[in-house]
Protein backbone atom coordinates (compact mmCIF):
# COMPACT_ATOMS: atom_id res chain seq x y z
CA UNK A 1 0.00 0.00 0.00
CA UNK A 2 3.23 2.45 0.68
CA UNK A 3 4.16 1.89 -2.55
CA UNK A 4 0.84 2.43 -4.51
CA UNK A 5 0.95 5.94 -2.53
CA UNK A 6 4.46 6.42 -3.52
CA UNK A 7 3.86 5.85 -7.24
CA UNK A 8 0.33 8.81 -7.14
CA UNK A 9 2.03 11.44 -5.52
CA UNK A 10 5.61 11.00 -6.75
CA UNK A 11 6.08 12.66 -10.70
CA UNK A 12 9.39 11.13 -11.14
CA UNK A 13 8.37 7.80 -9.90
CA UNK A 14 5.81 8.05 -11.88
CA UNK A 15 7.72 9.14 -14.86
CA UNK A 16 10.16 6.15 -14.25
CA UNK A 17 7.22 3.95 -14.22
CA UNK A 18 5.84 4.70 -17.22
CA UNK A 19 9.18 4.77 -19.45
CA UNK A 20 9.53 0.58 -17.70
CA UNK A 21 5.86 -0.47 -18.10
CA UNK A 22 6.23 0.69 -21.88
CA UNK A 23 9.55 -0.65 -22.21
CA UNK A 24 8.41 -4.09 -20.59
CA UNK A 25 5.39 -4.53 -22.78
CA UNK A 26 7.37 -3.85 -25.97
CA UNK A 27 10.62 -5.90 -24.81
CA UNK A 28 8.03 -9.05 -24.17
CA UNK A 29 6.45 -8.67 -27.55
CA UNK A 30 9.21 -9.05 -29.45
CA UNK A 31 11.05 -11.35 -27.22
CA UNK A 32 8.27 -14.05 -28.01
CA UNK A 33 9.36 -13.94 -31.35
CA UNK A 34 13.13 -14.12 -31.16
CA UNK A 35 12.52 -17.00 -28.70
CA UNK A 36 10.50 -19.22 -30.77
CA UNK A 37 12.79 -18.41 -34.08
CA UNK A 38 15.74 -19.57 -31.49
CA UNK A 39 17.72 -15.69 -31.91
CA UNK A 40 17.53 -14.84 -28.38
CA UNK A 41 20.67 -13.76 -28.40
CA UNK A 42 20.35 -12.21 -30.82
CA UNK A 43 18.75 -8.66 -28.85
CA UNK A 44 22.22 -9.11 -26.48
CA UNK A 45 24.38 -8.68 -29.64
CA UNK A 46 22.28 -5.79 -30.95
CA UNK A 47 22.31 -4.07 -27.90
CA UNK A 48 26.08 -4.62 -27.53
CA UNK A 49 26.47 -3.13 -31.06
CA UNK A 50 24.76 0.04 -30.03
CA UNK A 51 27.09 0.97 -27.37
CA UNK A 52 29.90 2.85 -30.57
CA UNK A 53 26.99 4.40 -32.43
CA UNK A 54 26.45 6.88 -28.69
CA UNK A 55 30.44 6.93 -28.60
CA UNK A 56 30.53 8.27 -32.29
CA UNK A 57 27.40 10.56 -31.87
CA UNK A 58 29.00 12.02 -28.39
CA UNK A 59 32.50 12.79 -30.60
CA UNK A 60 31.23 14.02 -33.47
CA UNK A 61 28.81 16.39 -31.59
CA UNK A 62 30.37 17.04 -28.29
CA UNK A 63 26.92 17.06 -26.39
CA UNK A 64 25.46 14.47 -24.69
CA UNK A 65 21.13 15.51 -26.11
CA UNK A 66 19.60 12.10 -25.68
CA UNK A 67 17.95 12.30 -29.15
CA UNK A 68 21.43 12.02 -30.77
CA UNK A 69 22.97 9.46 -28.34
CA UNK A 70 20.06 7.14 -29.36
CA UNK A 71 19.97 8.34 -33.24
CA UNK A 72 23.62 6.85 -33.05
CA UNK A 73 22.71 4.08 -31.09
CA UNK A 74 20.14 3.40 -33.59
CA UNK A 75 22.15 3.53 -36.51
CA UNK A 76 24.57 1.91 -34.89
CA UNK A 77 22.67 -1.37 -34.15
CA UNK A 78 21.18 -1.50 -37.43
CA UNK A 79 24.32 -1.80 -38.55
CA UNK A 80 25.44 -4.62 -36.30
CA UNK A 81 22.03 -6.31 -37.33
CA UNK A 82 22.73 -6.25 -41.05
CA UNK A 83 26.27 -7.50 -40.21
CA UNK A 84 25.39 -10.65 -38.55
CA UNK A 85 22.22 -11.45 -41.30
CA UNK A 86 24.75 -11.02 -44.23
CA UNK A 87 27.22 -13.24 -42.63
CA UNK A 88 24.71 -16.29 -41.45
CA UNK A 89 23.11 -15.73 -45.80
CA UNK A 90 26.52 -15.27 -47.41
CA UNK A 91 29.06 -17.43 -45.49
CA UNK A 92 29.30 -20.44 -43.97
CA UNK A 93 29.90 -19.31 -40.32
CA UNK A 94 26.33 -20.27 -38.16
CA UNK A 95 24.26 -18.27 -37.07
CA UNK A 96 25.15 -18.14 -33.14
CA UNK A 97 28.76 -17.40 -34.29
CA UNK A 98 27.68 -14.45 -36.27
CA UNK A 99 26.38 -12.83 -33.09
CA UNK A 100 29.33 -13.54 -30.93
CA UNK A 101 31.48 -12.08 -33.38
CA UNK A 102 29.20 -8.90 -33.56
CA UNK A 103 28.49 -8.79 -29.90
CA UNK A 104 32.38 -9.05 -28.88
CA UNK A 105 33.80 -6.94 -31.51
CA UNK A 106 31.13 -3.98 -31.56
CA UNK A 107 31.05 -3.45 -27.48
CA UNK A 108 35.18 -3.88 -27.63
CA UNK A 109 34.82 -0.93 -29.76
CA UNK A 110 32.23 0.62 -27.65
CA UNK A 111 34.01 -0.01 -24.61
CA UNK A 112 37.51 1.86 -26.62
CA UNK A 113 35.90 4.70 -27.72
CA UNK A 114 34.53 5.67 -24.14
CA UNK A 115 37.71 4.76 -22.09
CA UNK A 116 38.94 7.71 -25.12
CA UNK A 117 35.99 9.63 -24.25
CA UNK A 118 36.68 9.85 -20.79
CA UNK A 119 40.58 11.00 -21.10
CA UNK A 120 39.73 13.69 -23.05
CA UNK A 121 39.80 17.33 -21.09
CA UNK A 122 36.46 17.86 -21.24
CA UNK A 123 33.52 17.89 -18.59
CA UNK A 124 30.61 17.41 -20.50
CA UNK A 125 31.52 13.55 -20.99
CA UNK A 126 30.47 12.72 -17.67
CA UNK A 127 27.61 10.35 -17.52
CA UNK A 128 27.95 8.28 -20.74
CA UNK A 129 28.82 5.11 -18.95
CA UNK A 130 25.53 4.96 -17.79
CA UNK A 131 24.38 3.48 -21.17
CA UNK A 132 26.28 0.31 -20.31
CA UNK A 133 24.12 -0.29 -17.20
CA UNK A 134 21.11 1.93 -17.59
CA UNK A 135 19.87 4.53 -14.90
CA UNK A 136 15.78 5.19 -15.43
CA UNK A 137 16.02 7.51 -12.47
CA UNK A 138 17.18 9.58 -15.54
CA UNK A 139 14.15 9.68 -17.55
CA UNK A 140 12.24 12.74 -18.35
CA UNK A 141 8.76 13.42 -19.72
CA UNK A 142 10.48 13.71 -22.86
CA UNK A 143 12.25 10.36 -23.06
CA UNK A 144 9.23 9.05 -22.26
CA UNK A 145 7.20 10.49 -25.30
CA UNK A 146 10.16 9.11 -27.17
CA UNK A 147 9.93 5.66 -26.06
CA UNK A 148 5.90 5.91 -26.46
CA UNK A 149 6.30 6.87 -30.24
CA UNK A 150 9.23 4.40 -30.95
CA UNK A 151 6.75 1.86 -28.91
CA UNK A 152 4.16 2.38 -31.59
CA UNK A 153 6.31 2.35 -34.52
CA UNK A 154 7.20 -1.64 -32.70
CA UNK A 155 3.33 -2.02 -32.49
CA UNK A 156 2.48 -1.17 -35.64
CA UNK A 157 5.18 -3.57 -37.48
CA UNK A 158 4.03 -6.44 -35.62
CA UNK A 159 0.06 -5.54 -36.57
CA UNK A 160 1.08 -5.43 -40.02
CA UNK A 161 3.27 -8.33 -40.55
CA UNK A 162 1.45 -10.57 -37.74
CA UNK A 163 0.72 -12.89 -40.46
CA UNK A 164 4.36 -13.33 -41.93
CA UNK A 165 5.93 -13.12 -38.49
CA UNK A 166 3.67 -16.73 -37.46
CA UNK A 167 4.80 -18.58 -40.53
CA UNK A 168 8.28 -17.94 -39.73
CA UNK A 169 8.08 -18.45 -35.93
CA UNK A 170 6.41 -21.97 -37.10
CA UNK A 171 7.33 -23.16 -40.50
CA UNK A 172 9.77 -21.05 -42.21
CA UNK A 173 10.47 -23.52 -45.09
CA UNK A 174 6.64 -23.68 -45.91
CA UNK A 175 6.82 -19.45 -45.59
CA UNK A 176 9.90 -19.67 -48.18
CA UNK A 177 8.05 -21.96 -50.74
CA UNK A 178 5.07 -19.84 -50.78
CA UNK A 179 7.33 -17.27 -51.82
CA UNK A 180 7.63 -14.82 -48.71
CA UNK A 181 11.68 -13.84 -48.09
CA UNK A 182 13.21 -15.12 -45.41
CA UNK A 183 15.80 -12.54 -45.55
CA UNK A 184 12.96 -9.50 -45.13
CA UNK A 185 11.45 -11.10 -42.44
CA UNK A 186 14.54 -10.86 -40.70
CA UNK A 187 15.62 -8.00 -41.53
CA UNK A 188 12.16 -6.38 -40.23
CA UNK A 189 12.47 -8.34 -36.82
CA UNK A 190 15.84 -7.47 -36.45
CA UNK A 191 15.23 -3.71 -36.84
CA UNK A 192 12.21 -3.32 -34.39
CA UNK A 193 14.61 -5.26 -31.82
CA UNK A 194 16.83 -2.36 -32.85
CA UNK A 195 14.34 0.07 -31.74
CA UNK A 196 13.22 -1.59 -28.66
CA UNK A 197 16.59 -1.81 -27.26
CA UNK A 198 16.93 2.14 -28.14
CA UNK A 199 13.65 2.40 -25.59
CA UNK A 200 15.73 0.43 -23.17
CA UNK A 201 19.25 1.53 -23.25
CA UNK A 202 18.62 4.64 -20.40
CA UNK A 203 16.83 2.49 -17.98
CA UNK A 204 18.68 -1.08 -18.30
CA UNK A 205 21.74 -0.55 -20.56
CA UNK A 206 23.55 -2.46 -23.53
CA UNK A 207 24.25 -5.29 -21.53
CA UNK A 208 21.17 -6.22 -19.00
CA UNK A 209 18.86 -5.71 -22.27
CA UNK A 210 19.07 -8.80 -23.79
CA UNK A 211 17.89 -10.25 -20.24
CA UNK A 212 14.40 -8.03 -21.10
CA UNK A 213 14.04 -9.07 -24.18
CA UNK A 214 13.82 -12.70 -23.58
CA UNK A 215 12.96 -13.36 -19.75
CA UNK A 216 9.32 -12.24 -20.63
CA UNK A 217 8.77 -15.03 -23.94
CA UNK A 218 10.52 -17.75 -22.01
CA UNK A 219 8.04 -17.10 -19.12
CA UNK A 220 4.90 -17.09 -21.41
CA UNK A 221 6.20 -19.70 -23.63
CA UNK A 222 5.32 -21.88 -20.38
CA UNK A 223 1.64 -21.22 -19.78
CA UNK A 224 0.50 -21.26 -23.17
CA UNK A 225 0.60 -22.95 -26.81
CA UNK A 226 -0.95 -20.21 -28.89
CA UNK A 227 0.62 -17.49 -30.19
CA UNK A 228 -1.40 -14.58 -29.48
CA UNK A 229 -1.91 -15.51 -25.96
CA UNK A 230 2.16 -15.86 -25.37
CA UNK A 231 2.48 -12.49 -26.98
CA UNK A 232 -0.04 -10.87 -24.22
CA UNK A 233 1.43 -12.85 -21.62
CA UNK A 234 5.13 -11.86 -22.42
CA UNK A 235 3.78 -8.08 -22.67
CA UNK A 236 1.85 -8.53 -19.02
CA UNK A 237 4.68 -9.99 -17.47
CA UNK A 238 7.44 -6.94 -18.86
CA UNK A 239 4.95 -4.66 -17.50
CA UNK A 240 4.47 -6.39 -14.22
CA UNK A 241 8.41 -6.57 -14.06
CA UNK A 242 8.39 -2.73 -14.71
CA UNK A 243 6.29 -1.24 -12.23
CA UNK A 244 7.16 -4.12 -9.67
CA UNK A 245 11.11 -3.11 -9.94
CA UNK A 246 10.58 0.26 -9.91
CA UNK A 247 8.69 0.56 -6.91
CA UNK A 248 11.04 -1.63 -4.82
CA UNK A 249 14.64 0.51 -6.39
CA UNK A 250 12.48 3.33 -5.22
CA UNK A 251 12.09 2.22 -1.40
CA UNK A 252 15.68 1.39 -1.17
CA UNK A 253 18.18 3.87 -1.15
CA UNK A 254 20.74 4.00 -4.17
CA UNK A 255 19.22 0.76 -5.48
CA UNK A 256 19.83 1.31 -9.29
CA UNK A 257 16.44 0.56 -11.34
CA UNK A 258 17.45 -1.43 -14.24
CA UNK A 259 19.10 -4.42 -12.62
CA UNK A 260 15.75 -4.52 -9.75
CA UNK A 261 13.37 -4.73 -13.12
CA UNK A 262 15.73 -7.59 -14.49
CA UNK A 263 15.74 -9.33 -11.25
CA UNK A 264 11.93 -9.32 -11.01
CA UNK A 265 11.43 -10.67 -14.24
CA UNK A 266 13.75 -13.76 -13.66
CA UNK A 267 12.23 -14.64 -10.50
CA UNK A 268 9.04 -14.68 -12.98
CA UNK A 269 10.83 -16.45 -15.69
CA UNK A 270 12.31 -19.01 -12.99
CA UNK A 271 8.95 -19.33 -11.31
CA UNK A 272 7.26 -19.83 -14.74
CA UNK A 273 9.95 -22.39 -15.65
CA UNK A 274 9.11 -24.67 -12.03
CA UNK A 275 5.51 -24.10 -11.58
CA UNK A 276 3.63 -23.80 -15.27
CA UNK A 277 0.62 -25.76 -15.93
CA UNK A 278 1.67 -26.38 -19.61
CA UNK A 279 5.76 -26.99 -19.64
CA UNK A 280 6.21 -26.18 -15.66
CA UNK A 281 9.44 -28.52 -14.33
CA UNK A 282 6.90 -29.65 -11.49
CA UNK A 283 3.79 -30.30 -13.73
CA UNK A 284 6.23 -32.55 -16.02
CA UNK A 285 6.93 -34.73 -12.95
CA UNK A 286 3.94 -34.59 -11.96
CA UNK A 287 1.98 -35.75 -14.80
CA UNK A 288 4.81 -38.37 -15.77
CA UNK A 289 4.35 -39.94 -12.72
CA UNK A 290 0.58 -40.39 -13.32
CA UNK A 291 1.16 -41.79 -16.57
CA UNK A 292 3.26 -44.19 -15.41
CA UNK A 293 0.95 -45.50 -12.61
CA UNK A 294 -1.76 -45.17 -15.08
CA UNK A 295 0.27 -47.61 -17.18
CA UNK A 296 1.28 -50.21 -14.63
CA UNK A 297 -1.79 -50.34 -13.08
CA UNK A 298 -3.21 -51.01 -16.65
CA UNK A 299 -0.58 -53.88 -17.55
CA UNK A 300 -1.37 -55.82 -14.14
CA UNK A 301 -5.54 -55.57 -15.00
CA UNK A 302 -4.52 -57.06 -18.59
CA UNK A 303 -2.34 -59.64 -17.15
CA UNK A 304 -4.85 -60.72 -14.76
CA UNK A 305 -7.34 -60.49 -17.75
CA UNK A 306 -5.34 -62.78 -19.96
CA UNK A 307 -4.58 -64.83 -17.16
CA UNK A 308 -8.14 -65.26 -16.53
CA UNK A 309 -8.70 -66.38 -19.90
CA UNK A 310 -6.98 -69.50 -19.73
CA UNK A 311 -8.82 -70.80 -17.33
CA UNK A 312 -12.24 -71.91 -17.57
CA UNK A 313 -13.07 -70.44 -13.89
CA UNK A 314 -12.33 -66.53 -14.63
CA UNK A 315 -12.27 -65.87 -10.71
CA UNK A 316 -9.47 -68.18 -10.07
CA UNK A 317 -6.58 -66.82 -9.06
CA UNK A 318 -3.21 -65.58 -10.43
CA UNK A 319 0.18 -64.58 -9.37
CA UNK A 320 2.42 -63.62 -11.83
CA UNK A 321 5.09 -61.24 -12.15
CA UNK A 322 3.53 -58.52 -13.06
CA UNK A 323 1.50 -57.41 -10.09
CA UNK A 324 3.90 -54.54 -8.81
CA UNK A 325 4.12 -52.50 -6.90
CA UNK A 326 2.13 -53.24 -4.16
CA UNK A 327 0.79 -49.59 -3.80
CA UNK A 328 -0.67 -49.75 -7.74
CA UNK A 329 -2.27 -53.45 -6.33
CA UNK A 330 -3.80 -51.31 -3.47
CA UNK A 331 -5.09 -48.92 -5.81
CA UNK A 332 -6.55 -51.15 -8.28
CA UNK A 333 -8.36 -51.98 -5.37
CA UNK A 334 -9.55 -49.41 -3.98
CA UNK A 335 -11.44 -48.96 -7.53
CA UNK A 336 -13.04 -51.80 -7.29
CA UNK A 337 -10.81 -53.65 -10.19
CA UNK A 338 -9.61 -56.40 -8.19
CA UNK A 339 -10.11 -58.02 -4.61
CA UNK A 340 -8.25 -60.48 -2.64
CA UNK A 341 -9.78 -63.84 -2.47
CA UNK A 342 -10.22 -66.34 0.93
CA UNK A 343 -6.60 -67.78 -0.27
CA UNK A 344 -5.37 -64.25 0.32
CA UNK A 345 -4.12 -63.84 -3.27
CA UNK A 346 -5.57 -61.01 -6.30
CA UNK A 347 -8.76 -62.21 -8.18
CA UNK A 348 -9.91 -59.25 -10.90
CA UNK A 349 -13.58 -58.02 -10.82
CA UNK A 350 -16.41 -58.04 -13.33
CA UNK A 351 -14.97 -54.46 -13.22
CA UNK A 352 -11.65 -54.94 -13.71
CA UNK A 353 -12.68 -57.23 -16.67
CA UNK A 354 -14.37 -54.53 -18.38
CA UNK A 355 -11.59 -51.69 -17.72
CA UNK A 356 -9.36 -54.69 -19.17
CA UNK A 357 -10.93 -55.05 -22.06
CA UNK A 358 -11.56 -51.34 -22.96
CA UNK A 359 -8.03 -50.68 -22.73
CA UNK A 360 -7.21 -53.55 -24.64
CA UNK A 361 -9.94 -52.01 -27.75
CA UNK A 362 -8.30 -49.17 -27.12
CA UNK A 363 -5.09 -49.97 -27.45
CA UNK A 364 -5.52 -51.71 -30.94
CA UNK A 365 -7.66 -49.15 -31.88
CA UNK A 366 -4.73 -46.75 -31.87
CA UNK A 367 -2.26 -49.25 -33.39
CA UNK A 368 -4.62 -49.29 -36.50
Amino acid sequence: MMFLESLLRDYTLQIVALGSVILGAVSGILGSFAVLRKQSLLGDAVSHAALPGIAFVFLLTGVKKTEMLLLGALISGLIGAFIIISIDRYTRIKFDSALGLILSSFFGLGLVLLTYIQKRPNANQAGLETFIFGQASTLLKRDVYIMIALGGIILLVVGLFWKELKLFCFDCEFGKSIGFSDTKINLILSSITVLAIIIGLQSVGVILMSALLISPGVAARQWTDKLSCMVILASVFGMVSGVVGTLISSSVAHMPTGPVIVMVISVIMFFSLLFATKRGILWRYIKTRRDSRDINECKILINLYESALNHEEVRHAHKTTMLKPIKSLHYLRDKGYIRRDYLNTWVITDLGMEKARNSIDKNRGERV
